[in-house]
This record gives C-alpha cells, structure tokens and sequence, in this order.
C-alpha cells in the first residue's frame, strides 16, 4: 500500500450497533472505493462485527489494541 494518509473514523463512546453502521456507511456511501480505512473504538464487540462486514465489501483487517481498552481496527485493499 503506498504511504497516503489512511482516512480515520473514530467511532469511541459509541455502541453497537452503530459503530458498525458507522463503518459500512463509511465505506460504502461517503468514501466508497476507499482504499484504507482506520476505525477507533472503545467497544469491544466492534471487534467480532467491524470486520465480517468490511470482509464481505471485499476488504481485509487487522485489529491493534492501542491503548488500554482502545483498538484501531485498520480496514484495507490490496492494491
């Protein structure tokens, strides 16, 4: 993946399901085509749901818990 800035959506304080409808509508309606993704949540079942969902739109993820009780949830494509 090249070096551009990876947009974030930081969706902390919020819980489900809207962090993961957050997500979606993020990736299909505001960026759509969007090469990376970066979501920051504090709530841990985002974790199980966020990526069956960016997984199914074609994109693959990984989580890294960034602080305690923090996870950055980085949504990507291969290019």
């Amino acid at each position: 993946m090249s070096k551009q800035e990876v947009p974030i959506l930081d969706v902390r304080g919020e819980i489900c399901p809207y962090p993961m409808l957050r997500t979606n509508r993020e990736l299909d309606e505001v960026r759509p085509g969007v090469i990376a993704l970066d979501v920051i949540t504090d709530h841990p079942p985002a974790l199980s749901t966020i990526p069956p969902e960016a997984m199914k739109r074609g994109y693959g993820c990984e989580i890294e818990e960034i602080d305690d009780g923090e996870w950055r949830i980085h949504i990507f494509k291969d290019e």
